[in-house]
């Protein structure tokens, strides 16, 4: 069954359109052709039969007045020349008479029968009076033939030139009703090239109707009211307010759309309400975390500081006991206070590197640029005396860098000075510093040949006062990488242990570059001691 009008999709209309006008437009192609056809077949009458029939046609004429002519003049003079026309006559009659009979068709009866006519006319002519004529001359004489010519009359030659007239006429007729049917066709022919044209133009202003009816309006409406729901109306409900199914369609999937961006929308202003509320709790913790961190540095720091006056105290009089009573007492009271000097000892040197942790951060000098080459030479010259025998120091492309000389020079005193004291024994100490940049970042190395540190330790030697040696093995509290990953972490940086080396330890860490830093030319300084 035929759908009805108001379900057919735009393309089913489009294709309706233009199937219809393809089908009209074939049949007047069709009608054209036939047209086209016959004109042509018209025109070749004109030209190739109408026209070269009537020139045949006065031709042959022509040869008929030759023979008469030829005849009297022979008759008159007697002279066997004089009776060349007649002869002549006579070949070009022949001639003419078949090149009409080739242009002839079935349908030309008329002009057929008006030339068997010519023809039977000039054969009674000839019959009649040609030949007696000719006869007379040649046993009677000229004489006897002249009398003979002034006897007879014009008659039976003029009937041969009434019927040449005859099928004149008939082939006049041929060309003008030739001449009429083409000046039809040509005009059947632009007629038609007008009902063409006229049904090109409805069939696009039709086009341009259901286009604008189908598409442009329902895109229109569609736009408006996907502009009011892009302005903030969600909950506008998107309809097509035209039949056309596409539209109809996409104002569907459209809407549908919009119901899933607002439900998405209503999920993220909730989920935004939680995190700005976790922002906020995030906020509070973080100054409340902040300030029990300052209100910590600060107790560290008085602690430190305050403890530094009592432990004087202790150390100085378990000194003075041990000066003065040494070997007034018993061994295990010499021995007592021996252990008392040694914990005031290293209890001083905990409060003190407790101090300077505390610090970092806390007093600041203020960032500057500090190059990293000038700095390794005063931490050599620092170390220059814990080094020993054969130590080597070298680095590599130190580049210059933003920060506190001051820490970032502790910050490579503690790294080259583990180094050195974690050597192995009866092993020279080598350490390298280089330097890479990547991803605006300077990537140093600082390695050595030394015992190393295993893999499972790799996070625990950056914690405060944590030990990987017995204290008797190695002297120091075991803050120094604590205070080393402290500094690297004020500049901005991170640290890290490098636990795939064959030997000796490799510890990373990151400094950021200055804006538009190069990686500087390979320059090695090294230095024995």
């Amino acid at each position: 069954m035929i759908r009805k009008l108001g379900a057919w999709t735009l393309r089913a209309r489009i294709v309706a359109l233009c199937g219809s006008a393809g089908l009209l437009l074939g049949a007047l192609g069709v009608i054209a052709a036939i047209t086209a056809t016959a004109n042509n077949r018209q025109v070749d009458d004109i030209l190739d039969r109408a026209s070269p029939m009537r020139a045949a046609g006065e031709t042959l004429n022509t040869a008929l007045v030759d023979q008469e002519t030829g005849v009297r003049g022979y008759a008159i003079t007697g002279q066997d020349h004089n009776l060349k026309p007649y002869r002549d006559g006579l070949e070009q009659e022949k001639l003419q008479v078949a090149r009409i009979e080739g242009y002839l068709e079935p349908e030309d009866g008329d002009i057929r029968a008006a030339l068997e006519q010519v023809k039977a006319r000039a054969a009674t002519w000839r019959v009649a009076v040609a030949e007696p004529l000719v006869r007379t001359v040649q046993t009677e004489g000229p004489e006897a033939a002249q009398q003979r010519v002034e006897a007879s009359d014009t008659r039976e030659f003029d009937e041969v030139r009434q019927a040449v007239q005859l099928m004149q006429d008939h082939i006049q007729e041929l060309r003008i009703r030739s001449a009429n049917a083409a000046r039809d066709s040509s005009q059947a022919m632009v007629a038609i090239e007008i009902a063409a044209a006229v049904i090109i133009l409805l069939t696009g202003v039709f086009l341009l109707l259901l286009l604008d009816r189908l598409v442009s309006r329902p895109i229109l409406d569609l736009a408006g009211q996907v502009r009011e729901i892009a302005a903030g109306d969600y909950d506008r409900q998107i309809v097509s307010r035209y039949s056309s199914p596409d539209l109809t369609a996409l104002a569907e999937d459209i809407d549908r759309m919009r119901r899933q961006i607002a439900s998405e929308l209503s999920e993220v202003r909730v989920a935004r309400q939680q995190v700005e509320w976790i922002n906020q709790q995030l906020q509070s913790q973080t100054e409340e975390l902040t300030r029990s961190n300052r209100d910590l540095e600060q107790f560290a720091y008085v602690a430190s500081h305050d403890l530094q006056e009592p432990l004087r105290k202790v150390a100085s009089f378990c000194q003075l006991l041990q000066r003065r009573y040494a070997g007034q007492m018993d061994e295990r009271a010499d021995q007592y206070i021996t252990f008392a000097v040694d914990g005031a000892q290293r209890m001083q040197l905990l409060i003190n590197d407790l101090l300077a942790f505390s610090r970092i951060g806390r007093l600041t000098t203020g960032f500057t640029d500090v190059d990293l080459n000038k700095v390794l030479a005063e931490v050599k010259s620092q170390l220059e005396t814990r080094a020993g025998e054969g130590a080597e120091i070298s680095w590599t492309g130190l580049p210059t860098v933003e920060g506190e000389e001051p820490l970032i020079t502790t910050l490579f005193v503690n790294l080259i000075g583990n180094s050195l004291k974690f050597r192995r024994p009866d092993v020279p100490p080598v350490v390298r510093v280089t330097a890479a940049l990547q991803d605006r970042e300077w990537h140093i190395n600082v390695r050595d040949n030394g015992i190393g540190i295993e893999a499972e330790f790799a996070d625990k030697v950056f914690v405060i006062f944590q030990r990987l040696h017995a204290r008797d093995a190695y002297d120091g509290t075991g803050i120094g990488l604590a205070i080393v990953k402290k500094i690297v972490e004020y500049h901005g940086g991170r640290v890290w242990l490098d636990v795939d080396v064959p030997e000796g330890a490799s510890i990373n860490f990151t400094l950021p570059a200055l804006p538009g830093a190069e990686s500087p030319e390979s320059a090695e300084e090294v230095v024995e001691a």
